[in-house]
């Protein structure tokens, strides 16, 4: 069941990637990129990683030939071509790493940790740089971020991740707490300035409106898409229960 809600929401995300970025004209190709990246998802959730590299080279030679028997304008085709692939990364493939870490020992844990560590870290940089936000972040990219602001959020993170120790992941040790409260906070603020840079790329000021008032579930998932990959990695080879 977990698994189909990372499938839905691949699917959907897919769909707001693409029409941010592909034009209205090329409807049929959205479409089945957008299922083809869901499928790329569904191979590697439930078959796991070693299918993500075949299931990847597949689905880019499976679209290549979309395009090349598809086509209106054969000197926009590449740039075309690279933004479905980009969108293949971006959250397919980022976005099986959610139901690859459901799928390892604490896989439940790991998940609620995650998901913590990244709306801590969201609120305390919210907060902090509200009330003491002095210098810019990345102005080019996100004009109200602040470096104190992101140094909050890390805080929070770290605090978040000592708060998931001890209530219900004990396994958990200090050290796994801090860094992970570290990187886990800066790869979540590296993805929300990432998906920044795509909508100013894109000239929008959100990625959709499926959530009314919040924007689009890309808006949403812009800093878990960085994170949960980084968790899976450590989950995997530095974490001893």
């Amino acid at each position: 069941m977990f698994s189909l809600f990372i499938l839905a929401v691949s699917w959907l995300g897919l769909n707001e990637f693409y029409n941010l970025g592909l034009p209205s004209g090329l409807s049929v190709e959205r479409k089945i990129a957008a299922s083809g990246g869901t499928f790329l998802v569904g191979i590697i959730a439930f078959g796991g990683s070693m299918f993500a590299l075949p299931a990847l080279v597949g689905l880019f030679v499976f679209m290549a030939l979309v395009f090349l028997f598809r086509f209106d304008d054969v000197s926009r085709v590449s740039g075309h071509l690279s933004l479905i692939c980009i969108g293949f990364f971006y959250v397919p493939l980022l976005t099986a790493h959610i139901a690859l870490l459901r799928n390892i020992d604490f896989g439940r844990e790991w998940i609620f940790f995650v998901l913590l560590s990244i709306m801590a870290c969201d609120t305390a940089a919210y907060f902090t740089g509200t009330s003491l936000g002095r210098h810019k972040l990345y102005p080019a990219v996100s004009p109200k971020k602040s470096i104190e602001g992101a140094l909050g959020g890390v805080a929070g993170s770290v605090a978040a991740a000592l708060m998931v120790k001890f209530t219900f992941f004990p396994a958990l040790s200090l050290f796994d707490c801090l860094a992970l409260g570290i990187f886990l906070s800066l790869a979540g603020q590296l993805g929300d300035l990432f998906e920044s840079l795509l909508k100013r790329s894109f000239d929008v000021k959100d990625s959709g409106n499926l959530i009314p008032g919040h924007g689009g579930i890309l808006d949403r998932l812009d800093s878990l898409l960085f994170a949960f990959p980084l968790a899976y990695y450590y989950a995997r080879y530095f974490f001893h229960a």
